[in-house]
């Protein structure tokens, strides 16, 4: 599922336009990485967690010449389904 996909489920399911399912969707991610920006977790009850989480600077090695190199420390986003979400996938 894509964007327009979604964007397509959530104007049918809700008799709205595909403009205003757009605009929907983009409001709700944004707000998501607004807050995944500032350091807090989004927590969505049945669904799951999104939390940042902190990549210590550490070497690496470049594959194609072997030599030693850095990689600067980083901040990536995690994602923890919830037991709810678990169970419709396994069940």
């Amino acid at each position: 599922m894509n964007n327009a996909d979604l964007t397509d489920k959530i104007a049918t399911a809700h008799d709205l336009t595909k403009a205003d399912a757009k605009k929907l969707i983009d409001g709700v991610f944004g707000a998501i990485a607004d807050a995944a920006a500032a350091g807090e977790e989004v927590s969505l009850n049945g669904f799951g967690k999104f939390k940042v989480k902190q990549s210590p600077a550490r070497e690496g090695r470049n594959p194609a010449t072997g030599a030693t190199i850095q990689i600067a420390a980083s901040k990536k986003l995690g994602f923890s389904a919830a037991k709810a979400l678990k169970d419709k996938l396994n069940g």
